[in-house]
Parts: C-alpha cells; structure tokens; sequence
C-alpha cells in the first residue's frame, strides 16, 4: 500500500520515517482515505509504545503522472518487526513472548482509552527496539469506537490479516475494542508456539476456523508451557465477545501478575457445544478494499430416525410425567428455596468499564455510580464499592461505585511582575511545580521579575503541573558609541539620544584642550562600555586653544608664572641693550593674543639694565638661538636661557 524510507529532519536534525502512499493507489479515494485515517489516528495517540506521527502532508509525484502523494512523517525505529523475528525460527522464551504482548496490549489499552480500534494487530505490525522496547504501528484500517459498526457493515468489507481476524471481523458483524483482543490472544500464541492458532489453504479457510472451531491449548505444541498460560491464551481466543477478556488492560493485568509471580486465576471459556444441525455461517474473505461474503455450511448429520415404542413404555412415561407435575406443586410449600448468593469481587482500582464488567460475571448490578475527587487514586478508577468486596449478596443485587476523578484541579497563580524568588514560592504552595526559567532583556519589567508564565493565571491545572517562567534581565544594555568624540556638542548629544540614551541625563564639562571650542575630547563613561540607557553621561568639551598672556613690562619671575599658568613654557631671553630697569620684560614672542598649543614656548626678553647677563659667557653666537622674528635692534646684545634656569648676556 505504501513504501517507506529513511529521512532526516532538517529543521531539527533528527532522523524520521516518511511513509508515502504509492504512486498506483495515490489517484483511488478508498487508500487516501486508509491513508489519511492513518495519520489522523496515530497522530492522536502518545504513548511509548506507539510510533509517533510528526507530520504529513501531500507531494506531486515525480513519474510525470500529477498526481497527489500523500505522506506521513514518522518516528524512526531501529529495530525489527516480530515477523522477521519469527521468520528466523528461533524460539521465543514464554516470559518474552509474555512481556511483548504485555507491551502491545499496553498501547492497545491506550488507543481504546482514546476511541480508536487498531483492527489489524499482527507480527508484522509490531516493532521491537534495539532495546527490546515494544513498538506497535500502522493504525491505516484503524477505527474510531463509535463508527466502527457503521462502517463495517456499510462496505460489508473486511479489511484485515486472515490469521489474526477475530471471529465478529470475520463475519463482517461490529467491533469493538475486545475484538484487537482477540488479535492479540493470536499473537501471543503465535509467540508461544511458533505457528498461528489457525491454518488453512487460503484466506477464507482459516477465517472460518476463526468462526467455528475451538483453537487446541498452547501446551499441545509445547508441553512446558504452564495451565495458567494456557488459560490466559484461550480466554484472549474465546468466540464469544462475552466470553473473552473485556479490555485489553485486563488481559495485561494477568499477564505482569503471572510474570511477577503471584497466582492468576483465569479459567478458560466454555468450550460451545456445536449444534446437531449447523446453519450456515457467513464468512466474509478478507481483502484489501472491499470483501465477498461466502457461505460455509456444515454438514447436517442425518438423525431424522424415531425409534418406535410400544404401549408399556408410553404409560411409564405418562406416570413419569404426573410424578414430576406432583413434585413441582408441593416442592415450594414444603421446602422453601434459599437464595441465590454470590460474592461481591474485589473492585477497587479498576476501570469502570473492568468493574461493569466483572459485575456482570457475577451476577451482579451496577448500582448508582459517585465520582469524587482523589489524590491517591488514579482518575477513572474505582475507589470502592458498597457492598464491599467479599461481602455475599444476592444474585442481581445492585453495587454502588465511587469512581476517582484524579486529584482536584488547583488555580494557578497570577505571578507576573512578582520577584523570581516570591514567584517559586507562590507556585509551590498552589501544588505546582515550577518549569523551566528563562531569561530575557526588558525595558518594561525590572530585573528578576517574571515577564510571563507559560501556564495563565487563574486557569485550573492538574497538581504537580510545571508552569515556566520567562524572567527580566533588566533593560538590555546600550554600548556608548564612539562617533561622538570629535563631533560638536549637539552632534554628539543627538549620536547619544539616537543611541537610546536620554538628553536629561547628559551633560557636558569643559576641559582644557587645543581642539576648537566646543568640541567633545572624550566622553565619561568611556566609548564602548555597556551601560543602561539611565546612565548619567558627561561629555568633556574643549574650551579650545589657549591665548598667550601679554607679559611686556612684567618682572621676569611674575611673566614666567603667568605663561605657565596658561600650560606654556616659558623661554627667558636677556636685552642687554635696553635701558629698562634690570629684570623687567621688555617683549616676547609670540605676541600676546595668539593661540598657541598647551606645552608650546614663549619667549621673554628681559633687560639687564646694561650689565652683562648673570652667569659665564657662551661661546656661540646667541644671534643664532633667537627667532628670526626678534627685534633686530636687540639681537646682538641678547642672551638665551629656557625654562627653569636663567640667560646669559654676552657683551
């Protein structure tokens, strides 16, 4: 029907199976649908023990034909069908083939749970993992419980694998849930004894072997096998839907009792007698779409012969007859029958349709049914009954259950702008649990409060429910851009406010520098440190170059302390030429006025009053260490000395 390969989930790098229906039956309503009711099915389902379904959808087929391929998106397996295991002949230890079906009957009892009947449980739909783990698939003739009746009879169609049709599957008649039962009873004989419960020479064959004969015990074909798994088996294969287990969790109960030991007291089903004159038994041939009904008759046995009796025999039945007649009127006056008691069975945690059920073997009624909370007991269990179990009670008398509905719904609280700490807290008082933390940046929450939670507050949740929480961060830092040393004021102000930062918390602070006034020379914080968008920023703006004071008739030692004080070097230079008093500055260079870079030279001349200069005479020619814009009128009398000593004259 469909082929299947090996796939690789790009998205979220895991390996997947894709199942894609074939190219011949992609174009026939009747497979899309199987198809589609596949996905729909599965995908409903979550369970260990059943193959996940992602996703699916449909492609164009890539032969040129147009047409629609759908596909499905599902769980990889790594391992093996139970067919292959079987094909290879080797023997399956009973307390393995138990736990397998244990396992399949797990995820049946779920499915049924859910509303879907697999209806086609067979070796080769059942995985076994690298690890043994059970995985059971292909729900594509699955059915949800309330139109499997409508559509089998509908279609008159039986769709399914001969050797593991149930009896009512076979007759083409409703199903239900103990019918994937049946089908699993036939498993687990096959896992036992290696060969299906049923042969035959085709299809029909075996299903009219499914309808009319008993199946031998497992331990005809391999003696070492207990009675009570023998029990276990033939319950699973009775005909009647009665007679069999009610559920697939019950079958599984005496299955994990039986491996863990304790007693399991199953006996099997009656074993109907077959009628002198069988009617017809319709059996419907399975197929793939659509199923022809053939009628398979037994042959009546010829007893149509009376023997003749003579008088004698007539006249002692006929004394026979008033005898029984006399019994039956003076029976009940003279011995007053006892009634009918039977024992109440043991009810608590089953499943209500389990204890309906077992009720119904008793002989008994189900009386008024309560639900009440419980934090024990698991919801749709039976909490107890009244009568209780081992009391006796009449036949039909009715039993009242109490069936749990889980532990009570919780409010979830509203922890939204709460502290992380008080939010932990809050949750794990309401009976929660807290989920995954994660953390983000917020300019609206402050740091270590919830933003959100994934579960609303004031919604109702089952206990133990984890509610995550996304927590503040703080606002998210802002880096202080380095564009704004260089610029203007403003320029640097609306850099820092395009920034994220805000105006009021800006301001400015003038700095001595050689830049032009006005001009930001650096920034506090520094460029490039992560900072809240609340940070107070301080711009340094240069108060621009500085002006050279005007000295010219100053004493020397007042000249040089305001050139310094302007952060220039002053450079003292000797007039012996003038006739100003000694030790007053009679010029410099540069004029006082001009802009000059900080640490940069000035020049003083100051007069000697037309003594030679303090201290020896150089050598060179001091023409040489003056400007040449110096008064040409002084250069020959001029001596030279920097910052902190002083010039000597030359004469």
């Amino acid at each position: 029907m469909a082929e299947v390969r090996k796939g690789t989930d790009t998205r979220l790098g895991r390996v997947v199976a894709i199942k894609r229906l074939r190219t011949d039956l992609a174009s026939d309503a009747t497979f899309q649908a199987r198809f589609r009711r596949e996905a729909q099915s599965a995908a409903s389902l979550n369970h260990p023990a059943v193959v996940a379904v992602y996703d699916t959808g449909e492609e164009r087929a890539s032969d040129g034909s147009g047409v629609s391929q759908p596909y499905i998106v599902m769980e990889y397996v790594a391992g093996r069908t139970l067919r292959d295991v079987l094909r290879e002949g080797r023997k399956i230890l009973p307390e393995r083939a138990l736990e397998i079906t244990s396992g399949v009957l797990s995820a049946l009892d779920y499915s049924h749970r859910a509303g879907i009947i697999h209806r086609d449980i067979k070796p080769g739909n059942v995985m076994l993992t690298a690890s043994g783990d059970v995985k059971v698939m292909d729900f594509g003739i699955a059915r949800a419980i309330s139109d499997a009746a409508s559509s089998v009879t509908q279609t008159a169609a039986v769709v399914g694998t001969a050797q593991y049709l149930s009896p009512e599957q076979a007759r083409g008649e409703t199903v239900d849930s103990r019918s994937d039962v049946y089908s699993a009873g036939c498993l687990l004989y096959e896992l036992l004894t290696g060969r299906p419960p049923f042969v035959g020479d085709s299809p029909v064959a075996v299903a009219y072997q499914h309808v009319r004969e008993q199946p031998t015990p497992p331990s005809d074909h391999d003696t070492a096998l207990p009675p009570e798994v023998d029990a276990m088996v033939l319950k699973a294969l009775a005909k009647r839907v009665e007679d069999r287990y009610q559920s697939a969790g019950a079958m599984r109960r005496d299955i994990e009792s039986y491996l863990a030991g304790r007693p399991v007291a199953v006996a099997p089903p009656p074993r109907a007698a077959a009628p002198k004159h069988a009617a017809p038994v319709p059996v419907a041939e399975p197929t793939g779409a659509t199923g022809t009904t053939t009628a398979v008759t037994s042959d009546p046995t010829d007893d149509d012969q009376r023997p003749r009796t003579g008088l004698w025999v007539l006249l002692g039945l006929l004394v026979v007859a008033l005898l029984v007649a006399g019994w039956f009127l003076v029976k009940d006056s003279l011995f007053p029958p006892a009634p009918d008691q039977v024992q109440v069975p043991t009810l608590v945690s089953m499943t209500e349709d389990d204890a309906r059920a077992q009720l119904a073997t008793s002989e008994l009624s189900v009386g008024a049914v309560d639900r009440e909370y419980d934090d024990q007991v698991d919801a749709g269990l039976v909490i107890s009954s009244d009568p209780t179990a081992e009391d006796y009670v009449d036949v039909g008398t009715s039993v009242d259950l109490v069936v749990s509905l889980g532990p009570e719904d919780v409010e979830v609280p509203d922890v939204t702008r709460a502290r992380l700490a008080d939010a932990k807290r809050q949750i794990k008082q309401a009976g929660l649990t807290v989920g995954a933390v994660k953390r983000e940046f917020s300019a609206d929450v402050a740091k270590n409060r919830v933003i959100s939670q994934g579960v609303p507050g004031g919604s109702s949740e089952q206990p133990g429910t984890a509610v995550p929480l996304v927590v503040s961060k703080g606002e998210q830092p802002i880096a202080i851009p380095p564009g704004v040393v260089g610029q203007s004021t403003d320029s640097a102000i609306d850099i820092l406010t395009g920034a994220g930062f805000s105006e009021g918390n800006i301001s400015t602070q003038e700095t001595d520098s050689d830049e032009d006034a006005g001009t930001v020379v650096g920034v506090s914080p520094d460029v490039g440190e992560q900072v809240s968008s609340d940070t107070e920023i301080t711009l340094l703006v240069s108060d621009g170059p500085e002006l050279v004071p005007n000295v010219v008739g100053l004493r020397q030692s007042v000249a040089e302390q305001r050139i310094r004080d302007r952060g220039f070097n002053p450079v003292v230079r000797y007039d012996e030429t003038s006739t100003e008093a000694a030790g007053r500055v009679t010029d410099q260079i540069p004029s006082s006025g001009e802009p000059l870079a900080q640490g940069s030279d000035v020049n003083i001349f100051v007069s000697t009053g037309g003594a030679a200069p303090p201290g020896d005479t150089p050598t060179e020619d001091p023409t040489t260490d003056l400007p040449t814009d110096a008064p040409t009128a002084r250069n020959s009398g001029v001596g030279l000395t920097g910052n902190p000593g002083r010039g000597r004259g030359r004469g």
